[in-house]
């Protein structure tokens, strides 16, 4: 089965939109992630960013992380929607995969869990559309993101913007806007089962 270009996709829809700059509601999993995907979509959409990640432990290390997030916002222009930690949501979705390869079953419950919330308050917040920086990351399945996202953008009445922010150098560009914004880059990917 060939894979989709998500990117084609996403630069059809932008395309279409003319000078109208719908809102967006961007799921962040933190601030390096963000940055590149942040810069991208501001030229195109008008943006909140929700940061929601109760796989991030320990709380100590979400703090960190949401704090990186906030500095990203002192470079590029977003809205903010506060969230609270919530790490017992994420240990009940993966409850019995704990034990499973990084990039596994647990991995794909948790990007739901994220996802679907983002679709929720999306559709709550009546905006346009709803996307995640996760597909930023050369280690995340641009396909499986995908897929959730058009399951609960359909469940929640809320379109979701296609995407593999990885492509035509997206990574590359989140590390050099790290480096030049002195951003935390951490080295595990959030919940404790993927330091490896």
């Amino acid at each position: 089965m060939q894979k989709e270009n998500f990117q084609i996709k996403t630069d059809k829809l932008i395309a279409s939109l003319g000078e109208s700059k719908p809102r967006l509601l961007l799921h962040s999993c933190c601030g390096p992630c963000s940055s590149y995907v942040l810069e991208y979509l501001s030229r195109h959409f008008e943006l909140t960013v929700l940061f929601y990640g109760p796989n991030i432990q320990p709380e100590e290390e979400y703090a960190l992380r949401l704090e990186h997030q906030m500095k990203v916002l002192e470079h590029v222009k977003a809205d903010f929607m506060p969230c609270d930690y919530d790490g017992e949501a994420f240990e009940a979705i993966v409850r019995g995969y704990e034990q499973e390869i990084e990039g596994g079953e647990r991995c794909t419950r948790c990007f739901a869990l994220r996802i679907e919330e983002t679709a929720r308050r999306a559709a709550e917040g009546g905006f346009d559309y709803y996307c995640t920086t996760l597909s930023v990351s050369p280690h995340k399945d641009a396909q499986r993101i995908n897929a959730l996202g058009e399951e609960f953008g359909e469940k929640y009445g809320v379109k979701w913007l296609p995407s593999d922010f990885k492509k035509r150098g997206g990574y590359q560009r989140s590390i050099a806007l790290s480096k030049e914004w002195e951003l935390y880059r951490q080295d595990y990917c959030g919940c404790l089962y993927s330091i490896t």
